[in-house]
């Protein structure tokens, strides 16, 4: 398949596209599709290169992927998670009539530390997991799933549930991987969050490891959007977290499809 996949589930005239993170695929949101299928209808993304979009050659920089999306699905609240983002972002920055609205979740407009951005991890973290892909496919996946599961106060469900996900027969390309890196260790949005004009909802973990929730407090900040922080939860709390990442979407979700 040479186009993106998108899974589309729910029912409601409230539209919301999901995006997932770094080396994952649409399904891994199956707890949060549940919970919202009768609220609303969700257009759930592969992005290229992952899952059912994995021979999609649509670049995954922000800007071109974010367009590639756009023009696939109607006018919509967008909602992404971690690498996911960085596209939601970059939508509501060029596309504000297709994006009614986004939560970004356990993300932030800039990944990686920086002398005036403490609040992330260190680039060489990125780089070693990229140089570590091409010897250990396996093992660079599993380190960086047991990151994002670590710290939750549920870390063994949902490192369980990533890992079942990652390790499908909807296995990320290498490629796509590489090129994901990169735009996680390169991106920065930071400058123009006061551009935003449609409302926001940043839903952070408490204790996640990769995206420090004082990032996602400070963003909120600059776009008058909504902080949200989830107590117990690690950088994925949409799995063991669900009720209160929905929670805290239900204002965004009613401002937006009001």
């Amino acid at each position: 398949m040479s186009e993106l996949f998108i899974h589309t589930e729910g029912r409601g005239q409230a539209h919301l596209v999901l995006l997932h993170g770094w080396a994952m695929h649409g399904g891994v949101f199956a707890p949060l599709v549940e919970a919202l299928r009768d609220r609303c209808t969700m257009h759930v993304i592969d992005l290229p290169g992952h899952g059912r979009s994995s021979e999609c050659t649509v670049s995954l920089q922000p800007a071109a992927c974010a367009k590639a999306i756009a023009a696939r699905v109607p006018p919509a609240l967008w909602l992404g998670w971690s690498l996911g983002g960085l596209y939601a972002l970059q939508a509501a920055l060029d596309f504000p009539q297709q994006v009614q609205g986004f939560a970004m979740l356990c993300a932030s407009p800039r990944f990686v530390r920086g002398d005036d951005w403490p609040y992330a991890v260190s680039p060489e973290i990125l780089q070693n997991f990229g140089h570590d892909l091409g010897s250990d496919y396996e093992g660079t996946l599993e380190r960086f799933l047991a990151l994002e599961a670590l710290g939750s106060d549920c870390a063994q469900a949902d490192l369980r549930k990533l890992r079942a996900d990652t390790f499908s027969e909807h296995r990320p390309d290498v490629r796509a991987l590489v090129e994901g890196l990169d735009v996680l260790e390169h991106a920065d949005l930071r400058a123009r969050l006061p551009e935003l004009a449609r409302p926001s909802a940043w839903i952070a973990g408490r204790r996640d490891r990769l995206i420090p929730w004082q990032a996602m407090q400070w963003s909120a900040a600059q776009c008058a959007g909504a902080f949200t922080c989830v107590t117990g939860g690690g950088h994925a709390p949409f799995i063991g977290h669900t009720g209160e990442v929905v929670t805290a979407l239900r204002p965004l979700l009613e401002a937006t499809h009001a």
